[in-house]
């Protein structure tokens, strides 16, 4: 079994997999992620295998000192998190279709801005004020954001805005991704603006990566050979997850 997608801490298991290991089993507790941006590890302060972003829900299984075994409700990744960038909140409304954006402490631009926000983070819209949605964590600029369910039509023009960003092994988080290129951002950006989607290439299912290209529309798009157990080196070509052109 993969690590990454199995529901179980070593010590504990989600009830998902009954009669499947041989471990106290629990249906664990909902919580969301409080944080812009958490490393999703693959121990307790261990080695990062992805991030999840601001109002991503997880369902609690296991607790070691400071430490939370989670598995993503988005897509099913499981792994440990600092236990402080969990919490409750109510359920988000809307997520963050821009390439990044600011939460502020008034609804005006001149204000003090209390953190950034990537694409893909989710947010609870509860009023507006104007241009502004009104959120539980604060002010942001309402053409910023769009309803959940309402997603990206075109992965490449996805891909395009997030041009330069700097590469972060497992990376989320818009400013410092799991991506080099457009075609790149299709690993770790897309899944947020598009659907719920895989992180890793070795993960990704069966489909070849034209059948993936193909059903997202674009076969310009093709997926590259990397996967979540491979640390590329600075010259190495999985550091682009996926690649834009012909292979």
């Amino acid at each position: 079994m993969d690590r990454r997608l199995t529901p179980y801490s070593g010590r504990v298991a989600h009830v998902s997999l009954s009669g499947v290991v041989n471990a106290p089993l629990t249906e664990g507790l909902q919580a969301q992620v409080t944080v812009p941006v958490a490393n999703l590890c693959d121990a307790p302060d261990g080695a990062r295998d992805r991030q999840l972003l601001l109002g991503e829900a997880v369902t609690v299984i296991d607790r070691d000192q400071g430490h939370v075994f989670v598995m993503s409700a988005k897509d099913g990744y499981c792994g440990w998190m600092a236990e402080g960038d969990l919490g409750q909140g109510p359920a988000p409304t809307h997520w963050v279709a821009a390439p990044g954006t600011h939460l502020y402490t008034e609804p005006q631009v001149q204000a003090r801005e209390k953190m950034a926000l990537s694409l893909g983070s989710r947010l609870a819209v509860v009023g507006s004020w104007g241009a502004w949605a009104n959120t539980p964590h604060g002010f942001v600029p309402l053409r910023h954001l769009r309803a959940l369910g309402d997603w990206a039509d075109d992965p490449v023009t996805v891909a395009e805005s997030l041009l330069g960003t700097p590469y972060l092994w497992g990376g989320e988080f818009a400013l410092r991704a799991g991506l080099l290129g457009p075609g790149a951002v299709v690993d770790a950006k897309l899944r947020q603006a598009l659907s719920g989607r895989q992180r890793h290439a070795d993960v990704a299912g069966s489909a070849s990566a034209r059948e993936r290209a193909d059903e997202a529309g674009r076969p310009d798009l093709l997926e590259g050979p990397c996967g979540a157990d491979r640390r590329p080196g600075p010259a190495d070509p999985c550091q682009r997850a996926y690649n834009v052109g012909g292979l």
